[in-house]
């Protein structure tokens, strides 16, 4: 009797043995897989800054050769966050959840050959998050990291004339709808007042320097074909539907910054979808 008593709590005592070591894996597995999460949406900034400003200083091959390992460095960090602005923004706009980083990604060359400045290297990292990718005229969303110049950004630019010429008649034939979306409390706090005549075009496109705002460029004049005296034709002169918000360069440091850009994109969202609905006709 004995015996069997002991051989009972030998084999419990060993089932005990392997259920805590197994719990104790999962409890490891979990701080493995929580700090892999932190590592993963957190994006030193200031390191991706530090560096871009210092080539911004240094731009010649010669530099870029000697601190290489650092640019590699900077580049993954960034490619990380891209991935994890990709699954953010794929949970409020599923039409994105196919992109890689790839697809969202640029070239960090600059192509020199038609440009007075011969800088090799571009002083930014950008991604453009769109569904039909960085290239189609369907509009996404942008994220630019540049010392200075950071921004989030949302929409579509550089469209042709015939495109421009649908997207002007879907405003005049659906303005209730439009005002909507671009007089909305989200969209006046991130992106400006867009009231006629309160319009405030960036003096040189490349360097977005107004604070926020709501298309780069427009015509002087009406364009033709439409009335003139229309009480919104400041929407009419418009010849991209691009808005945008300048942000601190502290915006995309730590875990916080993709709560923090979710609303500024859902903002603008209607409005794009808007544009998007009559380009993709195009495309």
């Amino acid at each position: 009797m004995f015996l069997l008593f002991f051989r009972i709590f030998e084999l419990k005592s060993s089932k005990i043995l392997r259920l805590g070591k197994k719990m104790n894996e999962f409890f490891c597995f979990a701080l493995d897989f929580s700090y892999l999460c932190r590592k993963i949406i957190f994006m030193d900034a200031k390191r991706i800054l530090k560096y871009l400003k210092q080539l911004s200083a240094n731009n010649s091959r010669e530099w870029f050769q000697a601190h290489k390992d650092e640019y590699d460095a900077i580049r993954a960090d960034f490619e990380q966050g891209v991935q994890q602005a990709i699954v953010r923004i794929a949970s409020f706009d599923p039409s994105v959840a196919h992109l890689t980083v790839k697809d969202c990604t640029y070239r960090f060359y600059r192509d020199t050959r038609f440009s007075n400045d011969k800088s090799p290297y571009k002083t930014h990292l950008g991604a453009y998050i769109a569904a039909h990718g960085k290239k189609a005229l369907h509009g996404g969303y942008y994220l630019h990291l540049e010392p200075g110049h950071c921004m989030v950004c949302c929409g579509n630019y550089w469209l042709p004339t015939n495109i421009l010429t649908s997207c002007r008649n879907e405003i005049m034939g659906n303005i209730d709808e439009w005002l909507r979306y671009v007089r909305s409390p989200e969209f006046l706090k991130y992106y400006g007042n867009p009231e006629p005549g309160s319009f405030k075009t960036p003096s040189d496109v490349s360097s977005w320097d107004q604070p926020q705002g709501f298309g780069l460029e427009r015509l002087k004049t009406c364009p033709s074909g439409f009335p003139r005296d229309w009480e919104y034709v400041e929407y009419l002169r418009q010849k991209d539907y691009c808005c945008w918000h300048r942000v601190p360069d502290t915006f995309f440091q730590g875990d916080h910054w993709l709560d923090d850009m979710q609303p500024m994109l859902l903002a603008a969202k209607p409005m794009m979808d808007m544009m998007n609905s009559v380009i993709d006709d195009y495309e």
